[in-house]
C-alpha cells in the first residue's frame, strides 16, 4: 500500500515541485555596447516575460522544456528582435544587441544622432573599446556640416569646436593645420592624428606632422579628444584627432555616390564612392581627384586620394577588416611675402620655382572580437610607406631669388605599429563599470636628405650628382612600447570616477652627417666643413590622470579631468639647413599637465551647450624665439626650450533653434550657434628677462565663430562668421621683422555663405561663397616652406556642387 501511495505522489505531485531551467542574459545597444534598461523580453504563447534592469539583464525562471519557442525582444526606438530557440533541461544564456529602429544611412544620417543632437556633439562614456568618461570630447558629423567639403574648408568644418586656431596655408585644403588651446597649428602636429583609430602622421615620435588629411567628403564624423587623450592615444598635449571614414551601407548590396564641384580659379573636384553588404561581407571604396590654379600666382595643384576597405564577419563574434589608403599630390608654392608686399598686393608671388610633393600609403588590418557581451577585444595593425619632397629657394623673402641651384629636401617614412585593446564591463554595487587595458608597439624609420637640385622651374625632385651637392643626410629610427589602463568606477547611477595610467618607453635616434657652409653677404662660399652626427635618447616614464563625471540626467553632465602630458622632441628638425630657422642642439622634451572642468548638455531638441575652463602647464615649453646670426646678422627663428609656461582659458559653445523652441514638431529650423574662446598664454619662471611674463606665441586671446542656419525639409542655408584676435608668433613678442618670419598676426574676420537642396535623397545641389566680404588677411608666418614669410589666405571665391546617389 505504501508503495502504491508513493507512486501516485511521484506521478501527480512531484512535477509541481520540479525546478525547470531558466533563461537569462543581457541586452545592449549594438553601436555603443551600452546596456539597455526597460527592454521587454518575452516567450511567445507563454506567460513568461521579463524587463531588463539598469545593467541590461533579464531572467525568466522555471521555463518548461519544449522543442521550440519564439523569443521576442522589444524596446521603444529600437528594432525588435525575434528568434527561435530550443529549450532543454539546462539553464540558457542568451544575449541580444539592438539596432536603432530607423536605419542610419552612411551618406545621409536620418536618425541615430548623438543624444544632444546638432552638428557638433560629444562622445559617449564608452565607444567601442575606448573610454571617454570625464573627458572633454567633441564630435563633428559631416552630413550636418554646411561647408565647402571639396576644399576641406577648416574654418567651416571645425566651426563648432571650441578653441581651435586654424591655419589656412592653401585654398585647396590639402593639408590640415589646426591647433587647440594655444598650440601650434603647424600640420596639426600637436594632435595625435588617426584615421579609423590608427596613425596617419609622418612619424608619431620623431615627426608627428600630418601631410595627409582624409577628404571631408569621405568622412562620416571627426572625433576630437583633448589633452586627457594622452593616456590612451599617446603623450601629446593637444589630444587626439580621429577621422572616421564612411562605411558600407548594411542594407544594400551596391551603392554609388558621385559628387562633383567646380569653383573659382580653375578649381575642380570629383569624389566618387561605392559600397555595399552581402551576407557577412561588406566593402567601401572612394577616389577623389582635385585640381586648381590657386588664388595667388604660382599656386596650382593637383591631388589624388583613394581608399578601400573590406570587412568580413567570420562569425557573430569576430570581424576582420583590411584597409588601404593612397594619397599623392603636387603643389606649386607661391612662397611668402613681406609685410610691405602683402599690403601692396596679397595675390602676388615672388617665388616661381618652389614645389611640394607628397606620396602617402597606409595599409591597415583591423580585428574585432566580442568575447562576450561584456568583453571586447580590438586589434589594429598599420603601416606607413610615404615620402615628401620640398623643392625651391629657401632664402629670406626679402632677398631676390638668384635663380641658381634650388634646395631639395627629400624624406622617406617607413613606419609600422600595432595596438591591442581589451574592454570589460562589470557590476560595481549594481552600477555598470568598465575596465580598459591596452598595449602599443610602434617602430618608425625616417630617412632625410637635403642638398642641391637643378636651377630650373619645373618639379624635378632629383639631386645634382656629386657628394658636394648633399648638405646633410640622416636616418632617424625610433621605437616605442606603451601600456595603458583606465577604469570607470560607477560610484552611483550618476557619479563615476575614471583613473588611468600610461607607461611609455621611447627610443629615438639620429645617425648621419651634416655640412656647415659659411658664405659672405653676397652668398659666396667662404668655408665648408663636414661633421658626423650621431645621437640617441632613451626614456621611460609613467603618466597618470583621473576624470570625474556627474550626469544629472541624460541631458546634463558635469565633467572634470586631470592628465599628465609629455611631448618628445623632433629629431628630424635638428639638421635642416634653413637661413630662416634653427633648432637648439640642447633641445629637451616637454613635460606638463592638462586639466579642465566643464558642463555640457541639451534641453529637448532646441538647446545644446558645452562650457569649460582649462589650464595647461608646461615645464621647459618648446617655443620660438627671435635670433640674429653673429656673422651675417641675419634674423632667424629659433626653436628652443623657452621657459615654463601656462595656457588657460574659457571655452563656450551654445546653439539654439528658435523655431524648435516655439514648436518642437515643426519641419523648419532656425538655429544660431556661438563658439567663443577667451584664453591667455604666459611664460613664467624664465631665467631670461626677455621671456619672463611674455605672451606665449600662437595664442589668440579671443577666437569667436558664429553661424545662422535655416532648414526647411530638404533645403538648408547657412551664414557663418569667424574672428581671430591679434597674436604673436614668437616668445620675444616681436611685432615686426624685415624677413616677415616673426611678427604679429593681425586680427581678422571671415564670412562664408552656403546653401543646399536635396531632391528625394538621390540628388543634391549645393553652392556657396567663401570670404564673401573679400577680406585681405593672413593666418601664419612661415620660416620655411610654404614660405618663408607671410602666407596670405584666399580672397572671395565661389563654388557649386552636384551630388548623385544610387
Amino acid at each position: 500500500m505504501k508503495t502504491f501511495v508513493l507512486f501516485v505522489v511521484s506521478v501527480f505531485y512531484l512535477p509541481a515541485f520540479a525546478q525547470y531551467p531558466s533563461i537569462s542574459g543581457y541586452v545592449t545597444e549594438k553601436e555603443s555596447g551600452e546596456p539597455l534598461q526597460g527592454v521587454s523580453v518575452a516567450l511567445q504563447q507563454t506567460s513568461h516575460n521579463s524587463i531588463t534592469d539598469r545593467n541590461g539583464k533579464f531572467k525568466m525562471e522555471n521555463v518548461k522544456p519544449v522543442s521550440k519557442f519564439t523569443i521576442t525582444v522589444t524596446h521603444i526606438g529600437m528594432k525588435p528582435i525575434s528568434r527561435e530557440i530550443e529549450i532543454g533541461i539546462k539553464n540558457m544564456q542568451l544575449n541580444f544587441e539592438m539596432d536603432s529602429a530607423v536605419k542610419t544611412l552612411k551618406e545621409v544620417t536620418v536618425s541615430g544622432k548623438e543624444e544632444n543632437g546638432g552638428e557638433a556633439t560629444w562622445l559617449k562614456s564608452i565607444e567601442g573599446t575606448a573610454i571617454y568618461a570625464g573627458k572633454k570630447t567633441e564630435v563633428i558629423r559631416l552630413d550636418e556640416v554646411s561647408a565647402n567639403l571639396a576644399t576641406n574648408n577648416s574654418r567651416q568644418v571645425y566651426s563648432k569646436i571650441a578653441g581651435l586656431n586654424v591655419w589656412e596655408s592653401d585654398g585647396a585644403g590639402i593639408q590640415l593645420g589646426i591647433g587647440g588651446r594655444g598650440m601650434s597649428p603647424n600640420r596639426t602636429s600637436n594632435f595625435t592624428a588617426r584615421q579609423n583609430g590608427y596613425d596617419i602622421s609622418a612619424d608619431a615620435l620623431g615627426y608627428p606632422e600630418s601631410y595627409y588629411t582624409p577628404p571631408a567628403e569621405a568622412l562620416d564624423r571627426i572625433e576630437v579628444v583633448r589633452g586627457a587623450a594622452s593616456l590612451q592615444y599617446g603623450t601629446q598635449f593637444g589630444g587626439m584627432l580621429n577621422f572616421r571614414l564612411k562605411q558600407a551601407p548594411e542594407d544594400n548590396v551596391f551603392s554609388f555616390e558621385s559628387r562633383n564641384t567646380g569653383g573659382s580659379f580653375g578649381f575642380f573636384n570629383t569624389f566618387n564612392s561605392i559600397g555595399g553588404t552581402k551576407n557577412n561581407f561588406s566593402y567601401y571604396a572612394f577616389y577623389q581627384y582635385k585640381r586648381g590654379n590657386g588664388w595667388r600666382d604660382n599656386s596650382g595643384f593637383h591631388a589624388h586620394t583613394a581608399h578601400a576597405n573590406l570587412l568580413y564577419r567570420v562569425h557573430q563574434k569576430v570581424r576582420i577588416g583590411v584597409e588601404y589608403t593612397l594619397a599623392h599630390y603636387l603643389q606649386q608654392q607661391a612662397g611668402g611675402l613681406t609685410d610691405v608686399l602683402f599690403e601692396q598686393d596679397a595675390r602676388q608671388s615672388i617665388r616661381d620655382r618652389n614645389w611640394f610633393e607628397v606620396k602617402w600609403n597606409v595599409p591597415a588590418l583591423l580585428v574585432q572580437y566580442e568575447i562576450s557581451p561584456r568583453t571586447k577585444l580590438d586589434l589594429k595593425t598599420f603601416a606607413l610607406i610615404a615620402e615628401r619632397n620640398a623643392l625651391g629657394f629657401l632664402g629670406s623673402i626679402n632677398r631676390t631669388d638668384p635663380l641658381e641651384e634650388r634646395d631639395l629636401i627629400a624624406t622617406e617614412f617607413r613606419n609600422w605599429g600595432t595596438e591591442l585593446r581589451l574592454l570589460h564591463r562589470y557590476q560595481l554595487r549594481e552600477n555598470s563599470s568598465a575596465f580598459l587595458a591596452g598595449a602599443r608597439i610602434y617602430q618608425g624609420k625616417t630617412h632625410n636628405t637635403q642638398g642641391f637640385a637643378n636651377d630650373g622651374y619645373d618639379a624635378d625632385f632629383e639631386f645634382l650628382p656629386g657628394e658636394e651637392n648633399i648638405l646633410n643626410e640622416h636616418t632617424f629610427p625610433s621605437f616605442n612600447v606603451a601600456l595603458f589602463a583606465e577604469n570607470i568606477f560607477a560610484i552611483t547611477e550618476k557619479l563615476s570616477i575614471t583613473p588611468g595610467l600610461r607607461f611609455e618607453y621611447i627610443d629615438t635616434r639620429s645617425d648621419g652627417f651634416y655640412v656647415e657652409v659659411n658664405t659672405d653677404l653676397a652668398g659666396n662660399e667662404i668655408s665648408r666643413q663636414t661633421f658626423d652626427d650621431k645621437q640617441e635618447s632613451q626614456r621611460t616614464f609613467v603618466l597618470g590622470g583621473v576624470g570625474i563625471s556627474y550626469k544629472h540626467n541624460r541631458q546634463m553632465e558635469l565633467y572634470a579631468n586631470f592628465s599628465q602630458n609629455y611631448r618628445a622632441i623632433n629629431f628630424n628638425d635638428l639638421r635642416i639647413v634653413n637661413p630662416n630657422f634653427r633648432v637648439d642642439a640642447a633641445l629637451k622634451d616637454e613635460k606638463g599637465f592638462t586639466t579642465d572642468i566643464g558642463l555640457r548638455g541639451a534641453h529637448k531638441n532646441w538647446l545644446h551647450y558645452d562650457v569649460s575652463a582649462y589650464l595647461i602647464y608646461y615645464n621647459d615649453k618648446i617655443g620660438y624665439v627671435l635670433g640674429v646670426d653673429s656673422i651675417l646678422f641675419n634674423i632667424y627663428r629659433e626653436r628652443t626650450n623657452v621657459a615654463d609656461a601656462r595656457n588657460y582659458g574659457l571655452e563656450t559653445f551654445f546653439e539654439i533653434d528658435f523655431i524648435k523652441l516655439c514648436n518642437e514638431k515643426s519641419e523648419q529650423g532656425l538655429s544660431l550657434f556661438s563658439n567663443l574662446t577667451i584664453q591667455n598664454g604666459e611664460y613664467v619662471a624664465s631665467e631670461e628677462s626677455a621671456f619672463d611674463g611674455k605672451q606665449v606665441e600662437l595664442v589668440p586671446p579671443v577666437i569667436f565663430r558664429s553661424g545662422l542656419t535655416y532648414r526647411l525639409k530638404d533645403f538648408k542655408t547657412s551664414l557663418q562668421v569667424s574672428y581671430t584676435q591679434e597674436h604673436y608668433t614668437d616668445a620675444t613678442n616681436a611685432e615686426y621683422t624685415p624677413n616677415a618670419v616673426n611678427g604679429i598676426i593681425p586680427s581678422y574676420y571671415v564670412m562664408d555663405f552656403s546653401a543646399e537642396y536635396q531632391f528625394k535623397k538621390w540628388f543634391t545641389i549645393s553652392t556657396g561663397i567663401n570670404n564673401f566680404t573679400n577680406n585681405k588677411y593672413f593666418t601664419r608666418r612661415a620660416d620655411g616652406y610654404p614660405g618663408p614669410g607671410i602666407i596670405p589666405s584666399d580672397g572671395l571665391s565661389l563654388y557649386g556642387s552636384v551630388t548623385l546617389r544610387l
